[in-house]
């Protein structure tokens, strides 16, 4: 049986306050403080732990902060397999509006990656390779890093007939693009900076998420939020529905997106029934107090409220 691999090379610590209301100039009192594991890979895998699928968790953590980020993955069943780096891990902090759907998000740099740190990681990733595996690599570049590292990782996993998922944005997904990943899952916004092109329509969505699979990857699945989602190939382009759903915190709902994406595609499913179980995912995710996974019980019932619809080009 295939496994499925995350990598997050720029982790985090996420500190979640929640307050009555967004205002600012003012002194703002939390009502609640959350402190949990962040980076886009980790949710990923603890969406597919949700799933009860296992995964490992690849990455670049350094001090008390990737202690903490250790020892969470463990708890959750997730086995880590890390490169300790100088730096001190990050914390990002998000701030929730008690009384409305507004929020504020802010993330620290990161510690910076050394070349020698990221060629141990690089290494590490060719020893795990093996055919029909799944890797996911998701997030920011921590400072140090280049562009095109991502597009290297791609090349390394897929040169081994491992299929490669990347959730990225700006420089560095459109050069991962180039290194021909399996799937790219750009958001609207992200989908917008990278072709230029307006994404106002489903038309003008599909006509833009047609010109990223020019670039290079196999699939190419656009998050819509509570649009749904859209899912190109060569062959087949498909639109869903998001579920209806009371919606507590989107924070994670893309990654849980991806998450039932991979967790689908492990399973040999078709292109609409994987399209349907990620936009279920992430429902269930979005649905959720604080930065809690969906539960597999509750995507089960979202996926059967989604519905594909099979698009021409």
């Amino acid at each position: 049986m295939s496994s499925i691999y995350t990598v997050t090379l720029n982790p985090g610590i996420d500190r979640e306050l929640t307050v009555p209301d967004i205002l600012f100039d003012q002194v703002l009192r939390s009502s609640s403080a959350i402190v949990d594991i962040g980076g886009k890979g980790f949710n990923v895998s603890r969406m597919l732990r949700s799933l009860g699928t296992p995964s490992t968790a690849l990455g670049f953590v350094g001090g008390k902060s990737g202690e903490f980020l250790a020892e969470g993955l463990e708890s959750l069943d997730i086995e880590p397999d890390f490169v300790w780096v100088q730096g001190e891990s990050r914390t990002n902090v998000s701030v929730l509006s008690k009384h409305s759907s507004q929020h504020i998000k802010i993330n620290e740099p990161g510690p910076k990656i050394t070349e020698e740190e990221q060629n141990t990681l690089l290494e590490r990733i060719m020893n795990r390779c093996h055919p029909g595996d799944w890797w996911v690599i998701a997030g920011s570049l921590p400072p140090g890093i280049p562009n095109d590292y991502y597009a290297k990782l791609i090349t390394v996993i897929q040169s081994n007939h491992g299929k490669a998922i990347l959730d990225s944005s700006g420089q560095t997904l459109q050069q991962g693009c180039s290194a021909c990943p399996y799937l790219v899952k750009p958001n609207q916004s992200e989908l917008q900076e990278l072709t230029g092109q307006p994404v106002e329509t489903e038309n003008q969505i599909l006509i833009a998420a047609l010109k990223v699979q020019e670039m290079g990857p196999e699939i190419v699945v656009v998050s819509l939020g509570k649009n749904g989602a859209l899912l190109v190939t060569d062959e087949e382009q498909w639109m869903t529905n998001s579920p209806a759903i009371i919606e507590r915190n989107p924070i994670g709902a893309g990654d849980s997106l991806t998450a039932g994406l991979v967790w689908s595609f492990s399973r040999g499913l078709s292109m609409d029934e994987s399209l349907r179980w990620g936009a279920a995912c992430g429902a269930a995710t979005a649905s959720q107090e604080g930065t809690a996974m969906g539960s597999l019980e509750l995507a089960k019932e979202l996926f059967f409220q989604t519905r594909a619809k099979r698009l021409t080009k």
